[in-house]
């Protein structure tokens, strides 16, 4: 945060209800409310601690998105947060109503699956791929070996082939294909064929442009309309979407469609506990119905339709992919300023580090689970 904002600030600690017992909760994680540290909370508005505690992560980022505060670090401030378990003491009751809707409606059917891609995905082509790697790939990347988001978003790429044991002229299907990244990456150096389906217009449209000339077909179609056969089928960052009471139909859909000997890659962000809910900032101003599954809701789906060959967790890795994109954000926003606006710039910036954070604190997990119909003979090779 610029110097000459905090040294306009109050340093002392406001003194309401409210006000003392958010100071307690972020004493905790080594937090105060305008410190010496970047990590620290910079009060604009003496409200914010009462919308924080009154609305949870709702009222926190909405105050923020505002410019009632700010943090240098943002980030640093999420993953301390996080670490130390503060947001677990903090349970207003204007979260009992959407949670309650969480576990008992579904609120990804198939009418209300294609708002995420009308809200998040279809925001333009052209922001995306400011703030992403050459390939568009929006999900995490493999640092493993890597020193650019570009290496690290190949490596990925390359990983889920070799899991896979592609070969050429084998029949892909990918599951929420996004903008192509994995089908190109996966005809050019394996020579397969891919179909791909997505809820984005923006995303269909902007693959079947950059990959004419491959053997790929992109589709604008609901998952749960597919119904052929494919000896390899991969989703990549697409079951966040599926929610909770279509996680089993998710994987009947894949059953019907995988080869008796066929494999399947889900690679999908994940929660540590089952019973967590939807954050309702998330929801609401950046993938509307979302839901990030457990292992057990994971392994609940697929009982009985699928057999876990494998699960590889590199969660950590997802800090570092949100910083390189958070870097890329920033570097290019003079380009879009104009069009989206100061709020729109505090609200990624929000969506973008408050992730790296809860990422960094290990609060979610990315996950990749290697399945088959029947089971691989003589045994999964893992490869990493």
């Amino acid at each position: 945060m610029p110097s000459e904002l905090s040294s306009e600030l109050p340093l002392a600690a406001p003194a309401d209800r409210s006000s003392r017992f958010a100071h307690s909760l972020l004493a905790q994680a080594g937090l105060d409310f305008n410190g010496e540290h970047p990590w620290d909370m910079q009060l604009h508005s003496d409200d914010v601690p009462r919308r924080a505690l009154a609305q949870g992560n709702l009222g926190l980022g909405e105050a923020y998105m505002d410019g009632d505060w700010e943090c240098e670090q943002l980030d640093a401030f999420f993953a301390r947060l996080l670490r130390a378990g503060v947001a677990d003491q903090v349970s207003p009751l204007a979260l009992l109503r959407h949670a309650l809707q969480a576990r008992l409606l579904n609120r990804q059917t198939a009418r209300r699956a294609w708002a995420v891609g009308e809200q998040h995905y279809d925001l333009g082509n052209d922001f995306y791929a400011a703030m992403l790697d050459p390939r568009l790939a929006y999900t995490c990347g493999y640092w493993k070996d890597a020193d650019t988001l570009a290496q690290a978003q190949e490596d990925k790429l390359d990983l889920i082939c070799r899991k896979l044991d592609l070969r050429p002229g084998m029949r892909v299907l990918d599951i929420g294909c996004g903008w192509g990244s994995f089908m190109g990456f996966a005809a050019e150096r394996y020579g397969v064929e891919c179909v791909g389906v997505t809820i984005s217009r923006e995303q269909c449209q902007w693959a079947e442009q950059r990959y004419k000339g491959l053997p790929l077909t992109f589709r604008l179609q609901d998952y749960r309309e597919l119904d052929e056969r494919f000896e390899r089928i991969v989703s990549v960052g697409m079951f966040e979407h599926v929610g909770r009471k279509n996680h089993r139909t998710f994987m009947e859909v894949a059953a019907r469609c995988l080869d008796d000997e066929g494999l399947m890659l889900l690679h999908t962000i994940g929660k540590n506990r089952r019973r967590d809910v939807p954050d309702r900032w998330i929801d609401k101003y950046i993938f509307p119905n979302g839901d990030l599954p457990s292992i057990g809701q994971i392994g609940d789906a697929a009982d009985g339709l699928l057999v876990v060959e494998d699960l590889h967790n590199f969660g950590a890795d997802y800090d570092r992919t949100l910083m390189a994109w958070h870097d890329n954000f920033e570097r290019h926003w003079q380009y879009f300023a104009a069009e989206l606006g100061e709020r729109f710039r505090r609200m990624w910036r929000y969506y973008l580090l408050s992730c790296a954070g809860a990422f960094r604190a290990r609060d979610i997990q990315l996950w990749q689970w290697v399945l088959s119909r029947r089971g691989v003979v003589g045994g999964y090779q893992r490869v990493s």
